[in-house]
């Protein structure tokens, strides 16, 4: 039984569980926001918070010790160059997690981890609208003719609404009175000397 074991097993073995989550925070670091499946971004959470406090005093024993989770040189060295320089003074909490909806695949809740410090501006998520029942049901043949012919209507208003907006009618100019026209002889057919 697993009383009291927190965590999150994300279905692996202990070792597979471990280069997963190392490979996510070496991303993470890299990139400082990546998009992985609701769970496994709260399990990185977890992971990597502890490096990111480790990274805010560069000493040889806490750079052997990210190194011993992260297992990538040029990654520790970003962490403790970059990553603990923008942190700063900040107390903890350094990634954010915002869900995305589910996946279309195998409909996984989905979700972006970043560094907080990184992206400043939250991204806007596109919320899906749940369909119910009702509205998936089909309408009768009369009422979708109808239907259809009012958006071909309001379609076509809004078309002429903004051509009007985008190509203003040009204002009266009395230039026929104010240039005298010449009138023109048609153009004279050539003849052509072929064999003459």
């Amino acid at each position: 039984m697993r009383h009291a074991k927190k965590g999150y097993k994300l279905g692996r073995t202990a070792s597979h569980r471990r280069a997963t989550l190392s490979a996510l925070s070496g991303a993470l670091v890299r990139h400082k926001r990546i998009t992985t499946t609701l769970t496994k971004a709260k399990a990185l959470r977890l992971y990597v918070e502890p490096l990111i406090t480790r990274a805010r005093e560069d000493t040889t024993h806490n750079r052997r010790e990210v190194f011993r989770h992260l297992m990538d040189k040029q990654v520790v060295t970003e962490l403790f160059e970059e990553v603990a320089e923008k942190v700063g003074d900040r107390p903890g909490g350094y990634t954010r997690v915002l869900r995305l909806g589910q996946r279309s695949g195998d409909a996984a809740e989905m979700a972006i981890i970043e560094l907080v410090d990184y992206n400043e501006s939250e991204p806007t998520t596109r919320r899906r609208r749940r369909r119910t029942r009702r509205s998936r049901r089909r309408r009768s043949g009369a009422r979708r003719g109808a239907d259809a012919a009012s958006t071909a209507s309001v379609a076509e208003e809004a078309a002429l609404v903004t051509s009007q907006e985008e190509y203003p009618e040009p204002p009266d100019l009395d230039i026929a009175e104010e240039v005298p026209q010449e009138e023109s002889d048609p153009p004279a057919k050539e003849t052509s000397d072929s064999g003459d």
